[in-house]
């Protein structure tokens, strides 16, 4: 099933990006224009923080949605080295769900690490709902699945799934001039890093 992964790649004005740099990672596989700022914001905060980066980046009109668990690092020599290198990871992803537009999911297999972020993002987001508890995630949304990327390194990571207002792209923000991100996404940017940088590594 990887090869939808390997078509991805191929496919013209798709960006493959991978950024080595300390053994903590960020990533952003769904990024671009398929869950859009996911990239930026975890790009941000893997560069404020010295941390490593991987993100698969889809141009506008493409938008095609592969499952986690088919970006296989086989396929990858990209991937495979990110993960190789890495041995915690953040993965940023987008959702969109009726009555959690105001939630955001921390999910993924180190729970130690999921709910360690969850207390700094609450600190900087404290009108959003921060989801620790797998019983709050919906099951497809938890990131547990050993394949996930989320879950390759050596002490695996935690997946976070943002609501478009937190991403800056709902309506709330369309005549946003900036400079910067949108306020929400600052704070959001603002408490990852916090979270990585008081992260025993």
């Amino acid at each position: 099933m990887s090869e939808q992964f390997a078509q991805l790649l191929a496919t013209p004005g798709v960006e493959e990006v991978c950024e080595l740099r300390g053994h903590f990672g960020f990533m952003a596989f769904h990024g671009g224009a398929l869950e859009e700022m996911t990239d930026v914001i975890a790009r941000a905060a893997a560069e404020r923080t010295g941390a490593s980066y991987y993100g698969v980046h889809q141009p506008k009109g493409l938008e095609r949605h592969i499952p986690s668990t088919r970006f296989d690092p086989a396929v990858s020599e990209r991937l495979r080295s990110f993960v190789d290198h890495v041995h915690t990871v953040i993965t940023i992803h987008g959702f969109g769900r009726r009555g959690m537009f105001h939630t955001l999911l921390v999910g993924g297999r180190n729970r130690h690490l999921a709910h360690h972020v969850g207390e700094h993002l609450r600190h900087r987001l404290p009108a959003y709902e921060i989801a620790t508890d797998l019983d709050r995630i919906p099951r497809e949304l938890q990131g547990l699945h050993p394949k996930n990327p989320v879950n390759l390194p050596e002490r695996q990571g935690v997946q976070i799934e943002l609501p478009p207002r937190v991403r800056g792209t709902t309506p709330l923000f369309w005549d946003w001039e900036g400079p910067g991100l949108t306020p929400h996404t600052q704070a959001l940017v603002d408490g990852l890093v916090d979270a990585v940088e008081s992260w025993p590594h």
